[in-house]
């Protein structure tokens, strides 16, 4: 699957514009992250990571901390901030806390072929990975222009939270493919039951 498309919905989803959102969308159509292969391949393809690192780490107790994060992330995005919603700070805290960690530290270094390519200076931790996520997550919350593209898809039963950078701020769905696609062929399938009847 090439990054930034998703052409089943069954697959990782990495066409949200953030990668906060990515985790978020990580539980739909059905939970994602329930062993460690699936959580190491949200990791390099989100991006967090280069391809080709060593995730060997990556337990059963990466899962349940990247599925907290990603629950103060849904309450973070999906309400409007508010200092006196005890569910909204008790979120922002826990986001600013794992933010604190170092995240993981990029190298540029030479591949077989001669060219430059990113590398991690040693592999990761959970912790970086996390403050990674929630480094992304405050920089979403706290940029007026972003926090202001944040849409929820319109598709039929679809939880996704998207980055509309869309021309004229108009896109309805997390993606034309998927939720797009569903709609269209419901439109369709409505008018030509209305011919027929």
């Amino acid at each position: 699957m090439a990054l930034g498309t998703a052409t089943a919905p069954y697959e990782l989803r990495f066409d949200s514009g953030r990668i906060c959102l990515d985790l978020l969308a990580t539980t739909h159509p059905e939970e994602r992250l329930d062993s460690a292969e699936p959580l190491r391949a949200w990791i390099t393809g989100s991006g967090l990571v280069p391809a080709g690192t060593p995730l060997a780490s990556a337990d059963s107790s990466w899962i349940m901390d990247f599925r907290e994060l990603r629950g103060h992330i849904g309450q973070l995005v999906r309400q409007e901030p508010s200092r006196d919603a005890r569910p909204f700070a008790v979120a922002l805290a826990r986001v600013n806390e794992l933010a604190r960690a170092a995240p993981p530290v990029p190298l540029a270094v030479w591949d077989a072929g001669g060219s430059l390519v990113r590398a991690l200076c040693s592999p990761p931790t959970c912790a970086a990975l996390l403050a990674a996520v929630a480094r992304d997550t405050v920089e979403l919350l706290t940029d007026p222009a972003a926090r202001a593209s944040i849409r929820q898809c319109e598709g039929d039963n679809c939880p996704i939270v998207y980055l509309d950078t869309s021309r004229g701020r108009r896109r309805r769905w997390c993606s034309s493919e998927v939720c797009g696609n569903r709609e269209r062929v419901a439109r369709h399938r409505r008018r030509a039951a209305l011919a027929r009847a």
